[in-house]
C-alpha cells in the first residue's frame, strides 16, 4: 500500500475538491482519497501497481494543477490575485462612479453606455477568465462549482446590459454589477488565501526549523553540505549558535541544547558524551561532535511535521455533513435562482430587469465556501495550535473526540509514575547477583533498576542461559545449572515454589507501595528484592482537574493489590485494577467501552493494543524516546498537564468548527431567500447583487477569521 500527499493548485471551493475527489476515486487500486480545499491538498493511500501519473491525471484532467511540495505556489497566488484586484478596481470604480453617484448627482456623461462597456469587458473576460475556466471544466466533468455561479450571475448583468446598450431595449444597464461583483470575489479570494495561509503557520514554523546546512568530517576534513546529502553514521560538527542538523549521539563535547521548540522545555538541557540529540534544536554553548543516528525522513522533527500534516490533511466526521450539502448545493442554487425569476417574471409579472436582478443575486449570494471551510480551517489552526504545545493529535477525528471522552484509563508505570524504578530493599545473602544475571537480558524498568544497583555495588554480572521472560511476570534463565527465578507471586506459584517464611516480609513491603520481585533457585526462595516509582509532581492535580472536568478516572496496573491500591489512594483514584498483564489491558479498555467512549493513557511501549483499541489512544513519552507511532494522540513532553490540554485544544477545536457551520448553514439559509425576493412583498427590500456579492465574499473570509482566532487561544 502506498500513500501520497499532491499539492493541488486551482481551487477555488469545496465543490472543486469534491469534484477531484470523486475523479480519484473512480480509479482502480484507489483504498482512500480525501482532498482537502483549505489545505490545498489531495491525501491518497492506493495499490502498488497504480502509477502516481495516473492519479495526477485525474486531478489535470479537471483543469487543475499537481504542484511540488517545494513549489511557493500560494504566494504566487496571492500576488495575481492582489495584481487581478488592483487591475479590477481601477476599472470598476469609474463605472461604479458613472453609473451610481454621477447619475444621483444629474451629471449626464455623453456616450455613457459605450464608456462602460469599454471598462466593464476586460474585467469580465480578463479577470473574470479564472471563473470561466473553471466552470467549463467543471461542465466538461458534467459537475457545477461556486465559479459556475459567479460566471452565470456575472454574465446575466453583463451580456444583458450588453443587449440593452445595442438595441435600447430594457431600463437599465448593469455594468457595474458584474464589474463590482467580479472585484469583490477576487478580493474575497485574496483575503481568503492570506488567511489560510495564516491557518498552517505551525507547520511552516516546525519546516522553518529544519536547517539546510551541516558540516560534516569527511576525510578528516570539515565540508559544509546539504543535510539532504547527510548519511547514516556521519560524523557532524555543530558549533554554538547552530541549529543541530539530524537526530545523533553525542560523540564528543560538551554544551546545552533548547529543545524548547518541540518539547516545550524552556530551560536548554545539558548534553555530554552518549546523550542524543534532536534535529532542529539550537546548540547554545559548546561545541559538539555528534554521529548521525536519523536522517532525511526518519528525524524527530520530520515524523511530526508528517503527524501534524496527516491531521489537517484527514477529514473530521462532522465534515462528512458538510461535506453531503457541498456537493449537491450548486444545482440547488441554480434550481432556487430559475424558479425566482420565472416566478416573477411569469407569474408576478414584475419585468425582465427586476427579475433578473433577481437571478443575479440568488447566484452571487450562495456561498458553498463558507460549508467547505467551516470544519477544515479549525482543523489546521486547532492541531498546529496542539503541535506548538507538543501535542500532536494524528487524525482530525481523535481532535473531534477527545472532548467527548467520558473516562480515562491510565497506565499506572511511566505515566501516573515517574517510570524511574529504583530498588528500595534487598532482602537475603547474593540475591542482588543472582537478579541482576537474568535481568541484565531484560528490557523491563524494573529489570534495568536491579541491574544497575548491583552495577553500583560493584557486583560482576556473570551470563546466563535458556532466557525466558514471562510478560507480567517475571523472567527465568538458567546459570551453571541452576533455574533462576525473578518474579512476582504468580511466577512463583505456577513453578510450586514455596514462600515459607518470606510471606510475612512480602506483605510488610507492599503495604508500603513497593513492588516485590521475589528470587528462587532451583524451587527454593533465596530472597526478595524491592523496587518503587515516585508519582509524578502534578499527577494529583492532573486527576482532581478531570474530575472537576465530569471525567471517570481509572488506573491499570499489573503491580499487586495493594501497591496498587496505595498509589491510587494517594492520586486520589477511586477505581484501578491491578495484576493486568500487557496483554490484558486490551480487554479491560473494551469492557468499559460498552457503557463509555474511553480514552487511554499510556507510554506506547506495552500498552499498543490498548491504545489501539481505546476511543482515543494517548501516547505519552519524553522527547524522541516517544513511540511515535502508537496511539493517536501523542504528547512529546513528560507532562501529564498535557492531558488537559489536548483536551481543552479538542474542546476549542470543535467549539469553533461548530460557529463556523452554523453561521455557513445561517448565511446560506437566511440569505438566498432575501435574494430570492422572499421578503420584498412584505418590505418592499430587494437585495442589490452588489450587496450580495461583499455579503459571499465576506462569508467564507469570516469564517477562516473566526478559526484564526484560535492562534490566541491560551491553553
Amino acid at each position: 500500500m502506498k500513500k501520497k500527499t499532491i499539492l493541488i493548485a486551482g481551487m477555488h471551493c469545496a465543490s472543486c475538491a469534491q469534484n477531484i475527489e470523486n475523479n480519484i476515486k473512480k480509479l482502480k487500486g484507489v483504498k482512500k482519497v480525501n482532498v482537502s480545499f483549505a489545505n490545498e491538498k489531495a491525501y491518497v493511500e492506493y495499490d502498488e501497481n497504480l502509477r502516481d501519473e495516473e492519479i495526477f491525471n485525474a486531478i489535470t484532467d479537471l483543469g487543475y494543477k499537481v504542484v511540488s511540495t517545494n513549489d511557493d505556489y500560494k504566494t504566487r497566488e496571492i500576488k495575481s490575485l492582489k495584481r487581478l484586484f488592483l487591475f479590477s478596481f481601477l476599472l470598476s470604480f469609474p463605472i461604479f462612479l458613472f453609473s451610481m453617484p454621477f447619475e444621483w448627482l444629474g451629471i449626464d456623461i455623453p456616450n455613457k453606455g459605450f464608456i462602460l462597456f469599454l471598462l466593464a469587458t476586460p474585467v469580465q473576460f480578463i479577470v473574470g477568465y479564472r471563473f470561466y475556466k473553471s466552470a467549463f471544466l467543471a461542465l466538461k466533468a458534467k459537475t457545477a462549482n461556486m465559479d459556475t455561479l459567479i460566471a452565470l450571475g456575472t454574465s446575466a448583468a453583463y451580456f444583458y446590459s450588453v443587449f440593452v446598450l445595442l438595441f435600447g431595449k430594457g431600463d437599465h444597464l448593469y455594468f457595474e454589477t458584474s464589474s463590482l461583483l467580479i472585484t469583490f470575489v477576487i478580493l474575497g479570494k485574496m483575503l481568503e488565501s492570506m488567511a489560510k495561509g495564516k491557518a498552517s503557520d505551525a507547520i511552516k514554523k516546525l519546516m522553518l526549523l529544519q536547517p539546510k546546512k551541516a558540516i560534516v568530517l569527511r576525510n578528516g576534513k570539515e565540508i559544509e553540505i546539504d543535510v539532504d546529502q547527510v548519511n547514516l553514521n556521519d560524523i557532524i560538527i555543530v558549533k554554538p549558535g547552530q541549529k543541530i542538523p539530524v537526530d545523533g549521539i553525542v560523540l564528543d563535547g560538551d554544551s546545552a541544547v533548547d529543545e524548547s521548540i518541540l518539547t516545550g522545555e524552556s530551560m536548554p538541557v545539558d548534553k555530554k558524551k552518549g546523550d542524543k540529540v534532536i534535529g532542529g534544536t539550537m546548540n547554545k554553548y559548546g561545541t559538539l561532535k555528534i554521529k548521525a543516528e536519523k536522517v532525511g525522513k526518519e528525524t524527530f522533527l520530520s515524523q511530526i511535521i508528517k503527524l501534524v500534516e496527516d491531521a489537517q490533511n484527514s477529514k473530521a466526521p462532522i465534515q462528512k455533513i458538510a461535506d453531503k450539502i457541498s456537493s449537491i448545493f450548486v444545482p440547488i442554487v441554480l434550481s432556487i435562482a430559475i424558479i425566482a425569476f420565472s416566478l416573477w417574471f411569469f407569474v408576478f409579472k414584475m419585468g425582465f430587469d427586476f427579475s433578473i436582478m433577481i437571478f443575479v443575486s440568488v447566484l452571487i449570494i450562495a456561498c458553498p465556501c463558507a460549508l467547505g471551510l467551516a470544519t477544515p480551517t479549525a482543523i489546521i489552526v486547532g492541531s498546529g495550535k496542539a503541535a506548538e504545545n507538543g501535542i500532536i493529535f494524528k487524525n482530525s477525528e481523535a481532535l473531534e473526540n477527545l472532548n467527548r471522552i467520558d473516562v480515562f484509563v491510565f497506565d499506572k508505570t511511566g505515566t501516573l509514575t515517574k517510570g524511574k524504578i529504583v530498588v528500595t530493599d534487598i532482602v537475603g545473602k547474593d540475591v542482588l547477583k543472582y537478579a541482576a544475571i537474568v535481568e541484565s537480558k531484560s528490557e523491563h524498568p524494573i529489570a534495568q533498576a536491579i541491574v544497575e544497583k548491583a552495577k553500583e555495588m560493584k557486583i560482576k554480572i556473570e551470563e546466563a542461559e535458556k532466557i525466558e521472560v514471562k510478560p507480567g511476570k517475571g523472567i527465568i534463565g538458567l546459570w551453571k545449572k541452576k533455574k533462576i527465578i525473578v518474579g512476582n507471586i504468580k511466577l512463583i506459584e505456577e513453578n510450586k515454589v514455596n514462600i515459607g517464611k518470606f510471606s510475612e516480609k512480602i506483605e510488610q513491603l507492599e503495604n508500603q507501595g513497593k513492588t516485590t520481585m521475589i528470587v528462587a533457585i532451583d524451587r527454593k526462595v533465596v530472597g526478595l528484592i524491592a523496587v518503587a516509582d515516585s508519582i509524578k509532581e502534578n499527577a494529583k492535580e492532573v486527576v482532581a482537574e478531570l474530575k472537576r472536568m465530569n471525567k471517570k478516572v481509572v488506573m491499570i496496573t499489573g503491580d499487586n493489590k495493594k501497591v496498587a491500591e496505595n498509589i491510587a489512594r494517594e492520586i486520589g483514584i477511586e477505581e484501578y485494577i491491578a495484576e493486568v498483564l500487557p496483554q490484558e489491558k486490551e480487554e479491560h479498555v473494551a469492557k468499559l467501552q460498552k457503557k463509555y467512549k474511553v480514552a487511554f493513557v499510556g507510554d506506547g511501549i506495552n500498552d499498543a493494543p490498548a491504545l489501539a483499541r481505546a476511543d482515543v489512544g494517548i501516547a505519552i513519552g519524553a522527547g524522541t524516546d516517544i513511540a511515535l507511532e502508537a496511539g493517536e494522540v501523542v504528547l512529546v513532553k513528560n507532562d501529564l498537564n498535557d492531558v488537559l490540554k489536548a483536551i481543552k485544544i479538542s474542546k476549542y477545536t470543535v467549539k469553533k468548527i461548530k460557529q463556523n457551520l452554523f453561521w455557513a448553514f445561517f448565511y446560506n439559509s437566511l440569505g438566498i431567500p432575501i435574494a430570492a425576493g422572499a421578503i420584498y412583498p412584505f418590505t418592499g427590500f430587494l437585495l442589490n447583487p452588489i450587496i450580495a456579492g461583499i455579503a459571499m465574499a465576506l462569508s467564507s473570509v469570516s469564517v477562516v477569521s473566526n478559526s484564526l482566532l484560535m492562534k490566541r487561544y491560551k491553553v
